[in-house]
């Protein structure tokens, strides 16, 4: 289709394209085809109205309408590649020409949309960057065998006074000037004394008491309507029961794993922490190259985009505060956020924000010159971490997929997974002792392998088999222990984050992934 490009700005370009009679046939036809089978008209048999009764019923106007509306998105697409930019966000569409002549139609628009900036990418093999060294303490091994004590511990019930260490079933009952709180009321809760991580108080209050005894004290509750108020708590033992751990020695270790001795044990332990702590080693080497890169760029982004992105990502963040029940403030108080206040707090979202989306552009910029493609294993690779994340099945993140038009989104996820590793591994990356790491080596489970692994394994992915023992699954609580926490808010780099290029439809007009035309044209319809 014969269009034309002006350059409005050094991101912003408007193009002209026309779309002749021949390529506005095929739209044109199918309009007449739906509204015929849309639509009742005395004498003739639903989807057989022929053409100059809908023309003379309904208008010769909205077939045009409808017709170019389908005919636009292709025409948008066509002029898009033969003038080689690459949009960023949703185009401005206006038809300023549509003249019909009964057997033709001339039809010409514009399309005003921002583009990404032209900028050459620096020589990454000349960046180099630090990440500290992998180290894995003793400590780390002595808690998860711990945590593996507390799960395999036997509980005996006893009439004595609670004590420290102890297991106790609990109801507890808030209430502020004799009123009672119903989020802050719950029973039969299990609760070892000493552990902590409940109400500041409460230890203390159910020290000493037997089942069926009650205590009363003051405390600031931890969530809820009432969070970080005080109330009075009535605490009801139910039940005491002594705690047993069992000693950690080679028959512990036949119990809870595969292996047949402690030490075993411990270094496959080991094994598994060094694994985690070499994907996190391996996904801060990835941030620090990205970043270097990016500082080396001077990228003009869009006013337009810009302002899109930040609004989508504070609506974003407000949004996961609310449904955690949490303000910014509280959010702060309780996160290792180094933002002072709520100002701070949204300049840094602000400030991850634009370095996410320079970082998207780099990274697509780089695939676009390194030509990099996707293949269908590939694909099916990323739906079946992406089933493994959700909680569903491969099917299902399939279907969702296609449902909900997602196949371009998730291919340049992989584009740029494979950018960024490519990227990497151009690099020098070093840990703090001077040694330098060979991050493609590194396989989804953390452990080195002998021949570099594939750009998509490189980056960190979930197990598909479920824990072979009661030792990985200690490891599996321990890694979701912080969902309990509220997700720190930030806005990383991510591939999952892509925007795409194909335009929408505006805010006043029917929702649709396609551009449409303005309801009114510069020029008059003509017959």
């Amino acid at each position: 289709m014969p269009s034309t490009l002006e350059q409005l700005t050094n991101n912003r370009v408007k193009l002209t394209v026309e779309i002749p009679f021949e390529e506005l046939k095929p739209s044109l036809d199918k309009a007449y085809k739906d509204i015929a089978g849309q639509v009742n008209v005395p004498g003739f048999r639903k989807g057989k109205v022929p053409a100059p009764v809908i023309d003379q019923r309904f208008g010769r106007g909205a077939v045009l309408q409808e017709a170019i509306n389908d005919a636009l998105p292709t025409a948008y697409s066509s002029a898009v590649n033969d003038n080689k930019i690459v949009p960023l966000g949703q185009p401005d569409i206006e038809v300023t020409k549509l003249e019909d002549h009964g057997k033709d139609v001339d039809v010409e628009f514009t399309a005003e949309v921002d583009i990404r900036p032209d900028f050459d990418l620096p020589d990454v093999s000349t960046i180099e960057v630090e990440v500290p060294d992998l180290d894995v303490p003793d400590e780390d091994v002595d808690e998860r065998i711990e945590t593996l004590r507390q799960r395999f511990a036997t509980n005996t019930e006893v009439e004595r006074p609670a004590a420290d260490g102890d297991v106790v079933v609990l109801n507890l009952k808030g209430s502020q000037n004799g009123e009672v709180l119903e989020d802050a009321t719950a029973d039969d809760i299990t609760y070892k004394i000493g552990s902590g991580g409940m109400l500041e108080g409460l230890d203390e209050a159910v020290t000493g008491l037997k089942a069926g005894e009650s205590a009363t004290f003051t405390s600031k509750l931890l969530g809820g309507a009432h969070r970080d108020e005080e109330a009075e708590i009535e605490a009801t033992v139910t039940k005491v029961s002594e705690q047993k751990l069992p000693e950690v020695d080679d028959d512990f270790a036949q119990l809870v794993s595969q292996f047949d001795t402690v030490d075993e044990m411990r270094q496959d332990m080991r094994n598994s922490l060094e694994g985690m702590a070499r994907l996190d080693q391996s996904a801060d080497a990835r941030d620090k190259v990205l970043e270097a890169v990016i500082s080396k760029i001077d990228i003009e982004l869009p006013q337009a985009l810009v302002d899109s992105e930040l609004e989508a990502r504070r609506n974003q963040v407000s949004q996961q505060l609310a449904q955690a029940g949490l303000t910014v403030e509280q959010y702060l108080e309780d996160s290792e956020e180094e933002a002072e206040d709520e100002d701070a707090f949204w300049a840094e979202i602000e400030k991850r924000s634009l370095d996410a989306l320079k970082a998207q552009i780099v990274l697509d910029k780089m695939a676009d010159d390194d030509e990099i493609g996707v293949e269908q294993n590939e694909l099916s690779e990323l739906i079946v971490r992406k089933a493994q994340q959700n909680g569903s099945t491969p099917q299902q993140e399939a279907q969702h997929m296609m449902e909900h038009n997602h196949l371009a989104e998730w291919m340049e996820e992989i584009r740029r997974g494979k950018a960024l590793a490519s990227m990497v591994k151009q690099a020098t990356v070093k840990d703090a002792s001077g040694t330098v790491l060979e991050l493609d080596r590194i396989q989804p489970d953390g452990s080195i392998s002998d021949a570099p692994a594939d750009d998509e394994a490189a980056a960190p992915a979930d197990k598909a088999d479920e824990p072979a023992d009661e030792a990985d699954e200690a490891k599996a609580d321990e890694a979701k222990a912080d969902e309990a926490k509220v997700d720190e808010p930030k806005a990383k780099a991510k591939a999952d984050e892509p925007k795409s290029d194909e335009p929408k439809a505006k805010a006043d007009e029917p929702k649709s992934d396609e551009p449409k035309a303005k309801a009114k044209s510069k020029a008059s319809a003509k017959k």
